[in-house]
């Protein structure tokens, strides 16, 4: 790498959180909580990445309390017998010296009520679609959707009580918010569905009600994409313009940050301008945005699942772009999840030490 690693380690403040540099562990799901509960082993793998000095972890998606919230028993919860085994989470990463949030979660479409828990009960999503044309339920109703929206307010407020650091809301990669967001998967013609700015009603219901169960100065970060696992080359917004609308609802509900994922962070979201998505985001709301998408690896992660390796590769554009102020804070995936050092090598220079990513490591909690 030619470029400082400088502008990657400069303190972040929001409100009353201070992060020690701009690195963000990605949420990663790994399916290592059986019965939905985090274990000592959760613990411990998040305490060894703020060791390694990751500024800020996300934990892996956390399931709202909805009985069709989740995809599996070994997901964790984020409610009721689970609480007991994130404040242990918690603790074990403060008293590394990190930071540390959990991501609210309902998947919506995406379970498989066969292979979840209350496999007798029907998935929930706005229009029972899992993808555009392929109906498996029928469209939640009002009464369901004001569940979801408390379940969300009751998670957060439970997140600051257990003494997380803020919360994230997952409102990308086709699931429940996305397909609210998403015309492929939204056909509602209430309050809940309509144009783009309509199709945000439910997101802004969420981030309203989280704020109101939590503080005015408790960080909202909201992750968002334009891919869907559904359909990779699906758009919410094919303009700038477009993307304005869709974002300033959100905003003005409270979201203190936005979590922009693509799969390859370097992509420019629109034609005649190199600014990714995250580089449009804050230039059009003016709130702080978290890029993502295949940071210090050559391949993207979809590959991944396919049991494709990823080599190291260096991260000289990352860090001009940071450096110019496209972006706030970078968030890292696969690279933190093989290697929990990966920030502290970064910092110390030790880029020949840095770790390719193997398949084998989503099998395991290291």
């Amino acid at each position: 790498m030619t470029q400082s690693t400088a502008p990657l380690f400069r303190p972040f403040h929001l409100h009353g959180l201070t992060l020690a540099n701009r690195v963000v562990m990605a949420p990663m799901t790994r399916s290592k909580s059986p019965d939905g509960i985090p274990g000592p082993d959760v613990a411990a793998y998040y305490r060894r990445r703020a060791e390694g000095a990751t500024g800020l972890i996300v934990t892996e998606g956390t399931t709202v309390n909805d009985p069709v919230s989740s995809m599996s028993a070994n997901i964790p919860n984020f409610y009721g017998a689970s609480l007991e085994g994130w404040r242990r989470v918690v603790e074990e990463v403060h008293a590394a010296g990190g930071r540390i949030m959990p991501q609210l979660w309902h998947v919506g479409m995406a379970r498989n009520p066969a292979n979840a828990p209350h496999p007798e009960l029907p998935s929930a999503g706005p229009s029972g679609l899992t993808k555009p044309g392929v109906q498996h339920s029928e469209p939640m109703t009002r009464e369901h959707i004001a569940h979801v929206v408390d379940a969300f307010a009751q998670g957060a407020a439970d997140a600051r009580r257990l003494g997380f650091d803020g919360v994230e809301i997952h409102g990308a990669h086709g699931y429940l918010i996305d397909q609210f967001f998403w015309e492929g998967t939204n056909r509602r013609t209430d309050e809940y569905g309509g144009d783009l700015v309509g199709r945000t009603r439910f997101a802004v219901e969420i981030v309203e009600a989280v704020r109101r169960a939590t503080a005015p100065d408790f960080p909202i970060i909201l992750r968002f994409s334009q891919w869907k696992q559904q359909d990779y080359t699906a758009r919410l917004a094919a303009t700038p313009q477009e993307l304005e609308r869709f974002l300033a609802p959100l905003s003005a509900a409270g979201v203190d940050i936005f979590h922009c994922s693509q799969r390859r962070f370097w992509e420019p979201e629109f034609d005649g301008s190199t600014l990714n998505l995250a580089g449009w985001t804050k230039k059009l709301t003016g709130k702080p945005s978290i890029t993502v998408g295949s940071v210090a690896l050559n391949g993207e992660f979809i590959g991944s699942f396919r049991g494709e390796s990823a080599q190291t590769t260096g991260i000289d554009e990352l860090l001009e772009r940071l450096a110019n102020e496209e972006f706030d804070l970078v968030a890292v995936g696969r690279a933190l999840l093989v290697d929990p050092n990966w920030a502290a090598k970064i910092r110390d220079g030790r880029f020949d030490a840095l770790l390719p990513f193997e398949p084998a490591a989503l099998a395991t909690l290291s």
